[in-house]
């Protein structure tokens, strides 16, 4: 039997190594996938070439998470790649995941042989057609010498105007055909349009002459932190962040104002009620960031700019009094240079009711015998984790406390599915420490979040990404038990069970594993966690009593 370094090597002038010379050109470094038969040669040229990093997964949505993270946190591209129907399929979540939170993903989706499309093949799907609506662009290759041409078109679409996923699609015969020797591809940067100058004079002198100017800043307005800044403070401007943005902006900052997420308190809501300015940012004024698409209200009262990147997003959900087609950070860095003396407003009052609606209540039972409240997890984080702490965070209730609760004072210390997408926490914070080794980083989860992609812990032990797992363990889907328990006065179908030792379940993956009782262990296991060699989660036993911040379920049932 022939040694390896007898085997003859494969070629490297194929279709596939042609694609993986565009992807690190572009300074795409990493694809992460479960291996599948109809895209071998792709997975051997990533893993072949210096530049760029294979990581394989457990599951394909955890690798679609991993993916949109690595790019929410770099702003570089990052690859997804699944085989045909069945993968392309748990893959499907991860990458609608990017389409809402408009981050960049270049997904490779391995297909039927060419000769056997359109006969409903082994696993085959019309790729095209089912990523068509969640994807900024779906397209298959016909033609192997044609696979470099369209992944460099398909990192152009990803990283140009609103970023977002685009995904090939590659019957399987073509990867491994042999196309020649292929131009060295040229390295690409998107176009980033700046704020015409009758816009910057125009927009400056509407908010030197505002009253109570506020700005709404999302995820397009991430990588200029600084510049927005220098914006609220030449304009005396309160700011608030998109939903899931909240690190946009420093939260210690006099000027913010809060975060315009799911439950949002009333009283935090004020100032942007009252506002007879807002200008938003980056950001393209989703259901949740408006409150149902309530605010900011477009009256005679209050005027509503906005600037994007993206043309088709300004006006697109509120009606605009001004609109400019322009990149966030050159739009930012042009009003702050703008001529004009503002006048000094004082956002004391407002700024002063979002800190009350962050604080850990005095009066709250912190937990009733083995159950912490959630709000002592919160308070126990915040004691225990350095401020700059990376934190990725799940859907569900628990995390209404963790939007509350946490301050962002560091930039990109959040990433958070805007599509509200559960089991996202996990793998997200497993790339993040893949991409950024030196940062800490926090995963925050419900059990039910945990429990759909938990099993990626093991890709983090095989990885060397050291993450922490902080999981509010309540036994229920709680958000749904809620509305359920509002609307219907009972519950159905949302008792996961347990207590269920997780800690085990991580230990079993080959991490560590601790269970927590009361905010000394859980500080103990923090402090612990952020120095161990090993990921760690910490399962954290919460009363599913405390539903929310401001209801219980005893309340909720009670009411109907």
């Amino acid at each position: 039997m022939a040694t390896a370094a007898q085997r003859p090597q494969p070629p490297t002038d194929t279709a596939a190594h042609a694609a993986v010379e565009v992807l690190a050109a572009a300074g795409i470094q990493r694809c992460y996938t479960v291996p599948g038969e109809s895209f071998l040669e792709l997975s051997d040229a990533i893993d072949r070439h210096p530049g760029m990093r294979l990581i394989s997964t457990r599951h394909e949505g955890g690798a679609a998470f991993m993916a949109e993270a690595d790019a929410k946190l770099t702003g570089v591209p990052a690859v997804a790649a699944a085989t045909r129907g069945p993968g392309a399929s748990n893959l499907a979540v991860g990458v609608h995941t990017a389409m809402q939170d408009s981050t960049p993903m270049i997904v490779f989706l391995g297909q039927a042989e060419t000769e056997r499309l359109g006969r409903e093949a082994f696993q085959e799907v019309d790729l095209t057609a089912f990523y068509a609506p969640i994807t900024k662009w779906s397209t298959t290759v016909h033609r192997a010498d044609r696979l470099a041409e369209i992944t460099a078109r398909a990192i152009r679409i990803a990283t140009t105007g609103r970023p977002g996923p685009v995904a090939i699609a590659v019957p399987g015969d073509l990867f491994g055909q042999r196309v020649g020797e292929v131009p060295t591809p040229r390295p690409m940067s998107p176009p980033r349009p700046p704020l015409s100058e009758e816009d910057r004079d125009r927009l400056a002198s509407w908010l030197t002459r505002a009253v109570r100017p506020v700005i709404i800043a999302g995820g397009g307005a991430r990588a200029a932190r600084e510049d927005l800044v220098r914006v609220a403070e030449r304009y005396s401007a309160g700011v608030y962040a998109a939903w899931r943005r909240q690190d946009v902006f420093p939260n210690d900052h006099p000027l913010y104002l809060g975060h315009l997420g799911l439950g949002a308190p009333s009283a935090v809501l004020g100032a942007l009620a009252d506002a007879d300015a807002v200008l938003v940012v980056g950001c393209r004024m989703s259901e949740t960031t408006t409150q149902g698409y309530r605010l900011p209200e477009s009256d005679g009262r209050t005027r509503v700019a906005q600037i994007d990147i993206d043309p088709e997003q300004v006006g697109a959900t509120k009606d605009v009094w001004a609109g400019a087609v322009a990149d966030a950070g050159e739009a930012l860095r042009s009003l702050a240079l703008a001529p004009g003396r503002p006048l000094y407003r004082d956002w004391s009052a407002a700024r002063r009711l979002w800190i009350e609606s962050s604080a850990v209540p005095s009066d709250v039972e912190l937990h009733r015998g083995s159950r912490m409240h959630p709000w002592a997890v919160i308070a126990g984080m915040r004691d225990a984790l350095p401020e700059d702490t990376l934190i990725t965070n799940d859907a569900g209730n628990f995390a209404s406390f963790l939007h509350r609760g946490w301050w962002y004072r560091h930039a990109n210390t959040q990433l958070a599915p805007t599509s509200g997408a559960m089991g996202y926490a996990v793998p997200a914070a497993i790339a993040a420490k893949l991409a950024a080794p030196e940062r800490t980083v926090v995963a925050v989860a419900g059990d039910g979040g945990a429990l759909m992609t938990g099993q990626e812990l093991e890709t983090a032990v095989r990885t060397g990404a050291a993450v922490t797992v902080v999981v509010f363990q309540n036994g229920l889907y709680g958000t749904i038990a809620m509305h359920q328990a509002r609307r219907l006065g009972r519950i159905a179908g949302t008792e996961i069970g347990g207590p269920l030792d997780l800690a085990g379940y991580a230990r079993a993956l080959g991490a560590r594993g601790a269970t927590v009782h009361t905010r000394e262990e859980l500080e103990k296991a923090l402090s612990e966690a952020v120095t161990a060699e090993l990921p760690t989660l910490v399962d954290v036993r919460t009363d599913p009593e405390v539903i929310s911040p401001t209801a219980t379920m005893s309340d909720l049932l009670g009411e109907v």
